[in-house]
This record gives C-alpha cells, sequence and structure tokens, in this order.
C-alpha cells in the first residue's frame, strides 16, 4: 500500500508561518512513507527521517507557541500541553517500540499512522481553533442544555475536520450493529478517584477510509494497522477537542483505551447505563456512533456550582479551606525545590522523592523555570542540562542576568557523565550536578546536604 499526504486548503490556518510549517511536517511524513518502503538501509534511514521529524516538530511547536503568545491567544496553555504531551510521551514511546523490535515493519506501520493521525487531527483542530475557525460558530451554545449542545458541538467537528455533512438521527442509540465496524473505547479521569468517563466510539468502516484514509491519500478499500493508528489518534483529538466546550469534562486525561470487538461493546451497553448515546448519519462516507458512560455528570459531586442562592455560602467555605492550608503551611514551613526537566518521568519522580520535606515545583522548560520562579521564588533549582529549544546553559544565564534571581543556587541534571559534559558544566559555576542515573536514596542525600549546609551558612 502506498500512503502519500496531500496538503488540502481546509489545512490552512491563515498565518503564512504555521501553514508553511504544517506543509513542511507533512513532506517529512511523505519521506518516512518512502523510506518504509526502501529495503536497502531501510532502519539507517528511518532512524535519520525519525530523528529529523523529532527535531523539526520540536520547534515547529515552539514557534507556534510564540506566535500564539505575541497575539495573546487564550487556548495557548492547553496549546502547550497537547504538544507536550506529543513531544513527551507519544514520540517516546513510539520510538521506544522501534528500538524493541529493530525497526519491525509493524512498528513502523505504527509509527507513521500514530504521527499521521495526530497530524491530520491536531491541524484540524488545535491549529485551526488559532485564529477562531473553529470556535466561532460554538460561541452561541446553551449551558445546561448539554447533550442538545454536543450534537452541535460534534456536527460541527464532523465538519471542520473532514468536511462531512451529518445528522443526528438517534439520540438513543442502544449499540445495534450497523454496518463493518470498527468499536474504540477511551476512557478518561478527572482530579478525584469517582470522576471516570468512558466513551465509546463507532465508526463505520468506509467511514475511516473515507475521511482519515483519504486524507492520508490511501488507495484503499480495506482497513489496516495504520490506518487503524492513524484513525484512533485523530479520534483521540477529536475527542479532546469535544470536551473543551464543556466546563465539567475539561480537567480530564486519557487513563486507557481499547479497541473493542462487537461483542465486547454490546456487552458494555448490556452492563452499563450510557448517559449520551448519538448516532449519526454522515450522508454516502457511512455512520458515526457517539457514547459516554458517566453516571456522576448526572451527580453535582463535581463541584457545587455557584447561583444567587448559595454564592454567600460557597464563597465563605472557600475562603476558610485557603485559610486553613495557609496555617498549615505557616506551621510547617518547607524549603521550595523547583524541578526542570522536559521528562514528565523525571519530573514526577524528583517530586515523589522529595515532597514530604520540601515544596515540589516543576517546570517543563526553560520559559516554564522563569515564570514560575517570578511567581513563586524557589530555595533550590533542579535543572535539566539538555533540553530542547531553551537548554539549562540557556536557563541558567537568563536567572543570572535577573539581579533578583542570581544568587538562587542552581544544581544541574544530567544522564551523562562523559568528560566534555562534565566540563561543560562546571563551567557554568553551577552549586553543583546531580547524575539521572544514581539510586533514588543517594539523589535525596545529596540534596538534604546541600539545603542544610546552605541553611547552616545563613545561620
Amino acid at each position: 500500500m502506498e500512503a502519500q499526504f496531500e496538503w488540502r486548503e481546509e489545512y490552512n490556518t491563515g498565518v503564512d508561518t504555521i501553514d508553511k510549517e504544517h506543509q513542511r511536517l507533512f513532506k517529512i511524513i511523505n519521506k518516512l512513507f518512502r523510506f518504509r518502503e526502501e529495503e536497502k538501509d531501510s532502519q539507517w534511514t528511518c532512524q535519520e527521517g525519525i530523528k529529523y521529524f523529532k527535531g523539526h516538530a520540536a520547534k515547529h511547536f515552539a514557534d507556534e507557541e510564540a506566535y500564539m503568545a505575541s497575539i495573546g491567544y487564550e487556548g495557548l496553555e492547553d496549546h502547550q500541553r497537547i504538544h507536550r504531551s506529543f513531544r513527551e510521551h507519544t514520540l517516546p514511546a513510539l520510538e521506544q517500540e522501534l528500538e524493541r523490535t529493530a525497526y519491525a515493519p509493524d512498528a513502523v506501520e505504527h509509527f507513521l499512522g500514530v504521527c499521521a493521525g495526530w497530524l491530520i487531527g491536531h491541524t484540524l483542530t488545535e491549529d485551526q481553533a488559532i485564529t477562531g475557525k473553529r470556535t466561532s460558530s460554538w460561541e452561541s451554545l446553551l449551558p445546561g442544555e448539554e447533550l442538545a449542545a454536543m450534537k452541535k458541538v460534534i456536527i460541527q467537528l464532523l465538519f471542520d475536520m473532514f468536511r462531512l455533512e451529518s445528522q443526528v438521527i438517534s439520540d438513543a442509540y442502544s449499540g445495534e450493529k450497523f454496518g463493518k465496524g470498527v468499536y474504540y473505547r477511551l476512557v478518561y479521569g478527572g482530579k478525584k478517584e469517582d470522576q471516570r468517563q468512558e466513551v465509546l466510539l463507532v465508526f463505520e468502516e468506509k467511514l475511516l477510509i473515507n475521511t482519515v484514509g483519504r486524507i492520508m491519500g490511501l488507495q484503499t478499500n480495506k482497513l489496516d494497522s495504520m490506518l487503524i493508528h492513524a484513525a484512533r489518534y485523530t479520534a483521540r483529538q477529536f475527542v479532546a477537542r469535544l470536551m473543551e466546550h464543556f466546563p465539567n469534562m475539561k480537567d480530564y486525561e486519557l487513563k486507557e483505551e481499547n479497541l473493542l470487538s462487537y461483542e465486547q461493546f454490546q456487552k458494555l451497553f448490556e452492563r452499563e447505563q450510557m448517559q449520551v448515546s448519538l448516532l449519526f448519519n454522515t450522508g454516502g462516507a457511512g455512520y458515526f456512533s457517539y457514547c459516554v458512560i458517566a453516571p456522576h455528570l448526572l451527580e453535582n459531586g463535581v463541584g457545587t456550582p455557584i447561583e444567587q442562592e448559595n454564592a454567600l455560602t460557597e464563597v465563605e467555605q472557600y475562603l476558610m479551606k485557603r485559610e486553613e492550608q495557609a496555617e498549615a503551611e505557616e506551621e510547617n514551613p518547607k524549603l521550595r525545590i523547583l524541578v526542570v526537566d522536559d521528562s514528565m518521568t523525571i519530573r514526577h519522580s524528583m517530586k515523589q522523592l522529595l515532597e514530604k520535606e520540601y515544596d515540589v515545583a516543576l517546570a517543563e522548560s526553560g520559559v516554564a523555570a522563569i515564570r514560575t520562579i517570578t511567581l513563586n521564588r524557589p530555595d533550590l533549582v533542579l535543572l535539566d542540562y539538555e533540553m530542547p529549544v531553551c537548554d539549562g546553559k540557556q536557563t541558567l544565564q537568563m536567572l543570572r542576568s535577573e539581579k533578583s534571581f542570581s544568587d538562587i543556587p542552581v544544581i544541574f541534571l544530567t544522564g551523562r557523565d562523559d568528560p566534555e559534559i562534565v566540563k561543560a558544566l562546571l563551567s557554568l559555576k553551577p552549586a553543583g550536578y546531580l547524575l539521572k542515573y544514581l539510586k533514588p536514596a543517594e539523589i535525596k542525600e545529596k540534596i538534604d546536604a546541600f539545603l542544610a549546609k546552605k541553611a547552616g551558612k545563613k545561620a
């Protein structure tokens, strides 16, 4: 099967720099499609192509975020989170799979399908939203009419992403089989343990071929692994975009996903009560169903709405909780440590290691670190030396250029101990450096000793 990304007019945002970068990313994916077909040195070419794709994507993300910041785009934080997730979780996981399987054909297809699906979904939803092209027609959605609002958003999204004119043919779909179907389950968790919702998406097979397959330029009438992978990531972008329009869903994170057989899907319908169960006809392209299992959404446990009748009580309770928290912090003050690392795994493992004794803040980049330090000055910064865009050296230079930050001690985190790196680290005159591969107990012991010594000097 030969795949070829085709740039289409609907991908244009109207921002020349962003559109050119999108086209370039599409071209890189097309090159990777071609590399996949080549037998000679295919592993090496894929490795080099993937490195290039990663580097270019990281630069594009930084440029795109800088543009959004320059125009005061309200969705900047959400956009950064999506970029970060793709950069820190999706790509590393795919790379590990490629290395583990020695670039087996299935692993390469998985990588390309995921990247293609992510690009399709992100370009047609989040990137279009930068210029307001994808939200203006949704501004009149009424709060309190969630089901009606959801129908409108889904219909709009299907048009925006795939130029499909669709209509709801049932708002009480009961799991009937339609044509050859693909059954996809996404499980999301909220901030509280009882906040959980399952999204079940059903695609008629020909719908995937007519939408995601068409965008990828696949000349086939059958599903294959690459198309399924692309469809998964396009579907995830679709659901994420939909959830942004509903306050009680906005902070949910994806915890699990499954591809189901029809029998498994049917059992879910028999066992669970659906809170949303919509069936759409997209004309000749195929049928599509969107179902949600989230019993807690029927309750008021997500957070009590502040209305005129309860406003005084709610505000009073809120202030009381804040006061209690402030008193607790005053009685047991903790030294503040800021961990700066582009790896979420490293950030959270450091937090778990230190949070019992220290107040630990996290930042995923040098720029985020400066912002965090401005808002909440730490007693120590643990700074990753090798980060994309703004590395440890540049971050340290920025800190030292600001008089009020110049005396904050900085200890570099690094995964390498070769002489060249150590020499480069020490030439910057940090307070010290820590090797990431040390045992957690050793890392904590060194941090404890440093802060104890620092406190002793002050005393």
